[in-house]
């Protein structure tokens, strides 16, 4: 049987119990020695017993203190000796087997297995000289002295090899997985060094106080700053953080504040950061929290400065080809409508054919050219926003009812489920907003529409409903539903759904970009729940005002518009541009040659847009200027 390693907090256990006995052996003697007391002649402690308890004392003592630097085995070793010395010259000197420390010989015979043959082979040869000093003396071995060795040896020493025996070497084993354990972690912490010093996004990790505890190369070289000087200062000295409009940061605006304070992960991309030289970046930047609340957090972020310049770029370009693109186009618009309009001019029925198509072609141009107008104006900030209180149910049941017209001549049935339109008027409560009304429009309009366009039969049905704080107003369809893989790009600009059912249905990929965008804007929430195959759920969520806050919003709002119109009531008329188209050229005389309609060239300036309000106001001026050309040629013939 080999030594056994315990760990270290067992062996100090052994040390403490062994200085304890020892204590009380050199205890005995002193008292005894100084006359204190009178201790019996059979629990007397020689002066050789307490010298060797003495010198175990301060050896178990000091092996007790300094037990993590010192080896295991040797040390606990000549300790068990030196109290197996004391003891066995104190069993001697006091009775031998009839001794009454015999329990501590027995205690000695006990632990002896722990060290191996050289603690168990001592133990039997000191017994083993006993027996036969008792058998020399005595001439012969008595019984009691056979039993009380055999109960003070034998049976300790045989508890003792059953008690240790294969017992696990806690120590080697302890100190085997110590040292493979951080291998590992010394594995696990270069492999993740290198990982993180190659990512070419800057990574960033602080502390629940915000110290920075890591930073990586790419993240030095974006502030500028090095490791050394960075590490162990607050995050805040190194990344220092700004809105776009160059505002500080406050704790509820902070993504990294946030982190710490929810623990929960957070991305903002619109965040400005100032380099160490003082250089102004763009930044993309995600915080990720570590383990729980406030133990600190993960910062990944990246310079997209470039990348908005180029976004700011391609908004501009898209922003003023669209401008300039959306009047030709309207102006085609308006002359392909008098084509097909039989009291401005007569074609075949083969043209009348070509011209609706080439009309529609027109209408859908000018849709994308100013859906593509109103997006540029959402990310670049220019897009208005006037808000102004309104009651949501009434409002959206306007729009539903401008729409019903629609979805009836494609067969549908349309419903508004507050409104009661195909239902008995029910008691509503007021749902007030105070949002740009022109926005909500624009987003229901759009909604509504496509739950018609992709709605082949069955029926849309609208909804309002809301808490205290938000106003939820949902449309549903029976339609074609859309596929789980699109929902998440489903607002995505340029983004349309691609299977066989969609292809006869056009579309520019914009209105749900640009009404998330609107809806955002607006501090609320838009969303869609679809089945594919089954039909789709939209849901618009906005803040919602009390009656109280609407009522004074109300009173405030007609005060500037009273306080607008009186202002521009004193101010001088503004030029105008003329609106109006240029004369028409005189008519010939020849009857069989129709008189010359306006030159597109001269209907609007150059660079100037139109609403389609005014479009309509241009071909209607169009139509009276056609039908009194026919009356002068008229009269002519």
């Amino acid at each position: 049987m080999t030594p056994i390693r315990l760990s270290t907090s067992w062996y100090r256990r052994y040390y403490i119990a062994v200085a304890l006995l020892s204590l009380a052996f050199v205890v005995i003697f002193g008292l005894e020695f100084s006359g204190v007391v009178a201790i019996p002649a059979e629990l007397q402690v020689s002066l050789i017993s307490a010298a060797i308890a003495g010198a175990t004392l301060v050896a178990a003592t000091l092996f007790a203190i300094i037990t993590k630097k010192v080896s295991s085995f040797f040390p606990s070793f000549s300790v068990f000796v030196l109290f197996g010395l004391a003891t066995t010259y104190l069993i001697i000197t006091t009775g031998g087997v009839t001794s009454q420390y015999l329990g501590v010989w027995m205690l000695v015979a006990l632990i002896s297995p722990l060290f191996g043959a050289a603690g168990w082979v001592p133990v039997i040869a000191v017994t083993g000289v006993h027996i036969a000093w008792s058998y020399l003396e005595s001439n012969g071995i008595t019984v009691q002295t056979a039993v009380l060795t055999s109960l003070s040896s034998a049976l300790p020493l045989i508890a003792g090899f059953i008690l240790w025996r294969n017992q696990p070497e806690y120590e080697e084993k302890v100190e085997k997985n110590v040292k493979n354990l951080a291998n590992e972690l010394s594995e696990v912490a270069t492999r993740s060094e290198i990982v993180i010093n190659a990512i070419g996004d800057g990574v960033i990790a602080i502390d629940g106080k915000g110290v920075i505890q890591l930073i990586n190369p790419a993240a030095q070289e974006i502030l500028g700053w090095g490791k050394q000087d960075a590490l162990m200062l607050n995050y805040k000295s190194i990344l220092k953080l700004t809105d776009e409009q160059g505002k500080e940061l406050t704790p509820a605006t902070n993504p990294v504040d946030q982190v710490l304070n929810t623990n929960q992960r957070t991305r903002s991309n619109k965040l400005i950061a100032l380099s160490q030289s003082g250089k102004k970046l763009s930044i993309s930047l995600t915080a990720s929290p570590i383990g729980e609340m406030g133990s600190g957090a993960i910062m990944v972020f990246r310079d997209v400065t470039k990348e908005r310049a180029e976004e700011r770029e391609q908004a501009e370009f898209i922003s003023t080809a669209s401008h300039e693109m959306r009047t030709p186009v309207a102006s085609i618009e308006g002359y392909l409508g008098l084509a097909m309009n039989p009291q401005t001019a007569t074609i075949d029925a083969r043209a009348q054919g070509f011209i609706q198509k080439a009309h529609e072609a027109a209408q859908h141009l000018g849709r994308l050219f100013q859906d593509l107008l109103d997006v540029s104006k959402s990310e670049d900030g220019r897009m208005s926003n006037l808000p102004r209180v309104v009651d949501i149910a009434n409002f959206t049941g306007t729009i539903v009812q401008g729409l019903m017209q629609k979805a009836t001549d494609k067969g549908l049935n349309l419903s508004y489920v507050p409104g009661g339109i195909d239902s008995e008027k029910k008691i509503m409560p007021m749902y007030y907003v105070n949002l740009d009304n022109d926005h909500i429009r624009e987003v229901l309009d759009n909604l509504i529409e496509n739950a018609i366009k992709y709605t082949p039969k069955g029926g849309v049905q609208v909804d309002v409903t809301g808490t205290e704080e938000k106003v939820l107003i949902s449309i549903k369809d029976t339609g074609l539903g859309i596929p789980t893989e699109d929902i998440p790009h489903l607002f995505q600009k340029f983004y349309r759904v691609d299977n066989m059912d969609r292809q006869e249905i056009g579309g520019t990929g914009l209105g749900l970009y640009l009404s998330r965008r609107l809806i955002e804007a607006m501090q609320g929430r838009l969303w869609v729940e679809s089945v594919f195959g089954q039909g789709s759920t939209f849901f618009v969520e906005l803040p919602r005002i009390d009656s109280q806050q609407a009522e004074q919003l109300k009173a405030i709002q007609a005060q500037e518009i009273t306080q607008t119109a009186q202002q521009a009531a004193t101010q001088p008329a503004s030029f105008q541009p003329d609106m109006t188209p240029s004369s028409a050229p005189a008519p010939t005389a020849a009857p069989s040659t129709p008189a010359p309609a306006a030159k597109p060239a001269t209907t609007v300036p150059r660079g100037e847009s139109l609403s389609r309000d005014q479009i309509a106001e241009r071909v209607r001026q169009l139509e009276e200027m056609a039908k009194q050309q026919r009356a002068q040629q008229g009269q002519r013939q």
